[in-house]
């Protein structure tokens, strides 16, 4: 097995400079999905960017306990960042009772990542049913079968039952099942990280503050 500790990269790729000049305010963008946009468009058209909307989302339980995973991102705008689920999976039970979350891009092709935070809420059903119903069929009838997070005792358990929902939907459209839905994170925290040499990386926090986005720098 390879020694962790000694694996080493540098990190020459690119710095926020490149895109605004981190340390005058007025030349930064004021809202944080400016720059977003921007560095999401980058690894979106980079081919050796794996799925650029995948986000590790993490979720902490009513009584604290931490969990987290990787979702896709499916909508985003001013509002915040949204994506879709079975209501009653282990991350829409810790939602349900501390409607808060985080979530981390990491765009490691570009030595980037972006950290966002803040409170977690229903979209409406009827965003929920737009989305669902642009899925693929399979995709559909996957929501339909999976008790997401709960045991099952064989693979062959959750076959049968997409058989079944299957022969259930033949001829029809596919409904959004009743348990499944879309929720948006509404930031009020948004971090840039871009590496540099000798781990001096650059760090540009958007930070909520009352009807605003305060911009600043952090240290490595």
């Amino acid at each position: 097995m390879t020694d962790p500790a000694g694996m080493r990269r540098a990190y020459l790729h690119a710095r926020l400079d490149d895109i605004d000049d981190i340390d005058d305010p007025d030349a930064l963008p004021r809202h944080w999905l400016e720059l977003f946009r921007v560095w999401f468009a980058d690894a979106a058209a980079d081919p050796a960017v794996i799925e650029a909307n995948a986000m590790q989302l993490a979720t902490a339980s009513a009584d604290g306990r931490p969990s987290v995973r990787t979702v896709l991102l499916k909508g985003l705008d001013e509002r915040g960042l949204v994506f879709y689920t079975n209501l009653d999976s282990a991350k829409g039970r810790d939602l349900a009772g501390n409607p808060r979350a985080a979530v981390v891009f990491a765009w490691l092709a570009h030595e980037r990542q972006v950290r966002v935070s803040g409170d977690v809420v229903a979209i409406s059903a009827g965003e929920t049913d737009a989305y669902f119903a642009s899925r693929p069929r399979g995709s559909q009838i996957g929501a339909w079968v999976s008790p997401q997070s709960s045991v099952l005792s064989s693979r062959a358990e959750l076959e049968r039952a997409a058989a079944d929902a299957e022969l259930r939907f033949t001829g029809a459209a596919v409904p959004t099942p009743p348990r499944w839905g879309g929720l948006r994170i509404e930031p009020d925290e948004v971090e840039f990280w871009q590496g540099r040499a000798d781990r001096l990386h650059d760090r540009l926090r958007y930070r909520l503050d009352g009807g605003g986005w305060v911009r600043e720098r952090l240290a490595p």
